[in-house]
């Protein structure tokens, strides 16, 4: 397995980071992902993880954001070149790690038919929250406050 580094976003990385979350369908600032929003989770006690090559190559993320009683684990992935060498898990592991620091529960959100994300989520634990249905408002011009 060849080395990869594990290590906090820093914002010169946005510009990367936005391009990896483009290129693995993780969102992005179209989807109110921008370095602003980053810089607010992070302050609010969140955390934004890079995977990297020793050539400092961004290959992967996983952003951790909390509401000081959750832990929510998104943005989560590993280029599709980087696959299959154990990345993902040892991303997880750090992962992990943080949220128990932040003593907080950690809660994911996976497409179903991610068999291999899957896979990984169980073996480390998580299982399936019901039969729940998630629900968003990107645009917040939206919002209906006229009930």
């Amino acid at each position: 397995m060849s080395e990869i580094i594990i290590r906090p976003y820093k914002p010169d990385d946005y510009t990367f980071v936005e391009a990896f979350w483009e290129r693995n369908g993780l969102g992005g600032a179209q989807r109110g992902d921008d370095a602003l929003i980053i810089a607010k989770t992070l302050a609010a006690g969140g955390h934004l993880l890079v995977v990297t090559t020793k050539e400092g190559l961004i290959i992967g993320t996983a952003w951790l954001t909390n509401d000081k009683r959750r832990t929510y684990l998104h943005h989560f992935g590993i280029d599709e070149a980087h696959r299959r060498k154990g990345y993902a898990t040892k991303l997880l592991k750090v992962c992990l790690k943080l949220a128990v620091n932040d003593g907080c529960q950690i809660k994911i959100e996976v497409h179903r038919s991610n068999a291999i994300a899957l896979h990984l989520y169980r073996k480390a634990g998580f299982h399936y929250l019901g039969d729940y249905e998630v629900h968003i408002i990107r645009d917040i011009s939206k919002l209906k406050t006229d009930l």
